[in-house]
């Protein structure tokens, strides 16, 4: 690992593998929902309506298998028509999403892979590289912030109890 690049350990890998797919995909399609989902413009979503999005993690032996359908991320089942791969190492997709490493950097070092539609998936590289990626930070991620997202805002209320 001179190169710098980290990556799952093999045991590890190999464990991850053998989980089953799908409710990886419904975990990551209901994080797509309360992080992603509100900040992608109209016709992102239009463009991504039923088409099965896959997020690999190449390290890890993981894929996640989602599609846009109804006003929300949804997860599916593996085995259906792709219509595009994204896939990198663990550590790499962390690297993107802290804007650490730039996706044409990672591409064209073949750290990053996109497989399938080639106009969708730069509708894709184009939507995130215009999102504010600190809805990635680490502290937005944590269960109390996202739970916040799920409940009705309270900020019309007055502090009368």
């Amino acid at each position: 690992m001179s190169s710098g690049h980290h990556s799952v350990p093999a045991p590890l890998g190999k464990l991850l593998a053998r989980l089953p797919a799908y409710p990886g995909s419904a975990i990551f399609a209901t994080g797509l929902n309360l992080i992603l989902a509100q900040h992608l413009p109209a016709d992102t979503l239009h463009m991504l309506q039923g088409r099965i999005l896959r997020i690999q993690a190449t390290d890890a032996g993981i894929a996640f298998d989602f599609v846009w359908r109804n006003g929300k991320f949804v997860a599916v089942a593996p085995g259906g028509d792709i219509a595009l791969t994204i896939a990198a190492s663990l550590h790499d997709f962390y690297l993107l999403t802290q804007r650490k490493e730039d996706p044409d950097t990672l591409f064209f070092s073949r750290r990053l892979s996109m497989e399938g539609d080639t106009e969708l998936g730069l509708l894709v590289k184009n939507t995130l590289d215009a999102l504010d990626m600190s809805l990635f930070a680490p502290d937005q991620l944590l269960p109390g912030r996202l739970i916040g997202r799920l409940l009705p805002s309270r900020s019309s209320r007055s502090g009368a109890f």
